[in-house]
């Protein structure tokens, strides 16, 4: 009988999340620079060839201007990054790395202030039911 592959689950998908683990710990211990402060990674998107990796980042605390600037120094770094990588991950090639600051997290927040404030002055003008029914005819 055959071994087979829980459906889902590819072989890409457990590179990736070796991958995120290890930049985690190469951010942590390696990177100095002040630049890229404390950076997380949200997510890694290897291709099926694992040619490239995708690296999605956040910074804690940063705005757009600085994760521009992060991502331009980790782009500089990604060839001493993947030679990291190679030395821990058990595939005969290393993908190339491309750096892509998230601004999911900063975009979340500011649409959750946005219906907190909806919901806030909504909440100040009390409902007539009166006015429905003027609606209706």
């Amino acid at each position: 009988m055959r071994h087979r592959r829980p459906q889902g689950f590819q072989r890409t998908d457990r590179i990736a999340d070796q991958i995120q683990r290890e930049l985690a710990r190469l951010f942590r211990e390696e990177m100095k620079d002040p630049r890229i402060g404390f950076v997380t990674v949200q997510d890694v998107r290897v291709s099926k060839d694992l040619g490239w990796a995708d690296v999605y980042f956040t910074l804690l605390g940063k705005t757009a201007e600085d994760g521009a600037d992060a991502e331009k120094v980790l782009s500089h770094a990604a060839g001493f990054l993947r030679t990291e990588l190679a030395q821990t991950l058990n595939t005969r090639t290393t993908p190339r790395l491309r750096f892509h600051y998230d601004q999911l997290p900063e975009r979340a927040s500011e649409i959750s202030a946005l219906i907190s404030r909806a919901l806030a002055e909504d909440s100040q003008h009390p409902h007539h039911p009166d006015e429905d029914e003027d609606a209706q005819q």
